[in-house]
């Protein structure tokens, strides 16, 4: 027989859930209750410094004499687990865990760089930390008791009236409330328009094979869509019996050449879409850091009933508020919304409330215009240092060796390797030996993904050459580092860059 009693730490408050068997053959309650405490602290149940009841509420929650209990208090302190503390009561005691696994034997996780210049991420150290807990107190004070409850899969309304003021204006986006879905971020949104519009999907090639793995996940087949110096090459998306469902391309800055959508091709996308009712899925992820010139609008601006946007705050304020936004055709708002509903029910609601706030007090605009002046001077320094190493300029000006695109907009540039130079793996291998993660451009390319479970390596109207006829090339994001260690960063970036 096993008796169990949720116990409260005193004034704390905290329960403590103990499982004392009892019986025949168990040695009584002490005894017991001895196990139940050694087998909590050895399964991590109780954590080091966690403090126990006093042995007078524990022996009243139990049931069991006091003296029972102070005698097994005594009994674990003499064998180590716990320890007594004049005016702290009983706590658990600290003891040493499993030996820590050293890189590389796959016990653990890989070390931290100690310079960090792969793309994908912003200087989350700049989250704007006071004008959102300003943004929180207004919203939650605002809030109806609603709120807390389970809500809209498509999220709430008050997010999504913001948003369709925001995109409009500072995007092109025609959007209106009824039109937007709230999602946990871009890969859910991917997801979801897979499982309900796409079994067959064109992915920009180079691209990001994550995202190429998630549409698989979905039920989806990919295809690859080869880029060139204008982006997509629309061209090669078939019509007939090699037709795609959908195509995902990242027209404001291609990730992760960095080039924009050529205006024919933009013209080319959407008429594809009207001809065939294909869908295209717009990845705005980095479109409002523009450096150069204005912002290029978005796509879903010119062929709002064929182009889903899609966007979210990981770039402008970080990856750990979970929100991101589809703008869908009227048509696809409620089976898209039917699929959220029985994917998580809804995206939770109070960061959604908040993120409201922010945008409608230009909260959201503050923070994207001091990202774009912060990352502005990082790629300034980044082209200054290349420049005065190599000559190096943008699109390889100067003749200099190396070339650097996609900096006119974005976390990231790409710079390319010429050929003789060490190959992008050796570059990053030195480049690890200095502390440096840097990304490289042939991790991106399709082929590479290799065979998938179900068909064959990908094939379908846009076939792709050999990788021996593709360039080389670093991927580095001028995001990730705070504001005091990117420069550091660059050294150790020329470093690896110089022959040894």
């Amino acid at each position: 027989m096993r008796e169990s009693w949720p116990t409260s730490t005193g004034a704390a408050g905290v329960d403590l859930h103990l499982d004392l068997p009892t019986g025949p053959g168990q040695g009584g309650r002490r005894a017991a209750l001895e196990r139940a405490l050694r087998d909590a602290v050895r399964d991590g149940r109780l954590a080091p410094g966690a403090r126990l009841p006093s042995t007078r509420r524990l022996a009243a929650d139990t049931g069991v004499a006091r003296g029972t209990v102070k005698a097994a208090y005594d009994q674990l302190v003499a064998e180590g687990y716990l320890d007594a503390r004049q005016g702290s009561g009983t706590v658990v005691a600290d003891r040493p865990g499993p030996p820590a696994a050293h890189p590389g034997d796959g016990g653990g996780p890989a070390p931290v760089p100690r310079h960090d210049l792969r793309p994908g991420s912003p200087d989350v150290t700049s989250f704007p930390t006071a004008a959102w807990m300003r943004a929180t107190r207004r919203a939650l004070g605002a809030a109806p008791s609603a709120a807390y409850d389970y809500g809209d899969p498509r999220g709430r309304i008050e997010l999504r009236t913001a948003l369709a003021e925001y995109l409009g204006r500072t995007r092109g986006v025609v959007a209106e409330p009824g039109r937007i879905i709230v999602t946990s971020g871009y890969v859910q949104a991917l997801a979801l328009l897979v499982r309900v519009t796409a079994r067959t999907v064109a992915m920009e090639d180079p691209g990001l094979p994550f995202h190429r793995e998630v549409v698989r996940r979905a039920g989806g087949r990919v295809v690859p869509l080869p880029t060139d110096e204008r982006g997509a090459r629309t061209h090669r998306l078939a019509t007939g019996a090699g037709a795609v469902d959908a195509v995902v391309v990242t027209p404001a800055h291609q990730y992760p050449t960095g080039v924009t959508l050529h205006p024919s091709r933009r013209h080319a996308l959407t008429a594809w879409a009207r001809e065939t009712g294909g869908l295209v899925v717009e990845d705005d992820y980095d479109g409002e850091f523009r450096y150069d010139r204005q912002p290029v609008g978005a796509l879903q601006g010119t062929a709002p009933d064929h182009v889903v946007y899609v966007g979210t705050a990981s770039k402008t304020l970080g990856p750990a508020l979970r929100l991101g936004w589809m703008v869908l055709p009227p048509r696809l708002v409620a089976p898209v919304a039917e699929e959220k509903l029985h994917s998580d029910f809804h995206t939770g609601a109070l960061g959604q409330l908040t993120l409201a706030e922010l945008i409608r007090d230009h909260g959201y605009d503050r923070q994207v215009r001091a990202g774009r002046l912060r990352y502005r001077r990082r790629r300034d320094l980044l082209v200054a240092r290349l420049r005065r190493a190599y000559g190096t300029g943008p699109e390889g000006g100067e003749g200099g060796p190396y070339g650097l695109d996609g900096i006119a907009a974005g976390l990231h540039a790409l710079l390319t390797l010429p050929p003789g130079e060490p190959a992008e793996a050796q570059i990053r291998r030195r480049a690890a030996r200095l502390g440096l993660a840097v990304g490289t451009l042939g991790d991106h390319w399709h082929e590479n993904d290799g065979p998938h479970e179900g068909g064959p390596p990908e094939q379908g109207p846009a076939h792709t050459s050999a990788a021996a006829d593709r360039p080389q090339g670093l991927i580095i994001g001028y995001g990730t580092p705070g504001e005091g260690a990117y420069p550091a960063a660059l050294d150790a970036l020329m470093a690896a860059l110089t022959r040894p």
